[in-house]
């Protein structure tokens, strides 16, 4: 159980990079992304929510295991959270890749400064502390990303 615990919480592999763990532990959050990018924008937002409080148990087990506050090792909360700065974006029709691209640098910026109140969020303890800075700067980006596309 412990193996299984820790390959979805490594990302299946990719939290385990030696460079910039949580942004190659974000990349299988695109491939969930695309599953929802066709789904009417009130079901990505309650499929994001079930993956947001699935991460919570995953990474909560994973930091049992590794014995570490919140290690780089864990990118459950990323690749999970990601999807949720993509909802109602049509970066899937023809000529819109680049709102991916877009989405995707705003969500690590966002991630990586971590805007009030994200950063504080971190003091919760377990898996929800993992998560919840998550949630808000991933909640954050899903703003600044609708507002670019309505700029661009």
């Amino acid at each position: 159980m412990k193996k299984l615990i820790t390959f979805a919480a490594n990302g299946f592999g990719t939290g385990l990079s030696p460079f910039a763990s949580g942004t190659t532990g974000t990349l299988p959050g695109i491939l969930i992304a695309y599953a929802l990018a066709s789904l009417w924008w009130p079901w990505q937002i309650g499929i994001c929510l079930v993956m947001a409080l699935l991460a919570v148990p995953i990474c909560d087990a994973a930091e049992k295991i590794y014995g570490k506050k919140d290690d780089g090792r864990v990118v459950a909360d990323e690749y999970l959270t990601f999807p949720i700065c993509l909802i109602g974006i049509p970066w899937t029709a023809p000529g819109n890749l680049w709102m991916l691209a877009v989405a995707f640098v705003v969500c690590r910026i966002l991630d990586i400064w971590k805007p009030f109140p994200a950063r504080q969020m971190q003091n919760i303890k377990g898996g929800l502390g993992i998560l919840a800075d998550d949630f808000v700067s991933t909640t954050y980006a899903l703003g600044v990303n609708h507002l670019l596309i309505y700029l661009i």
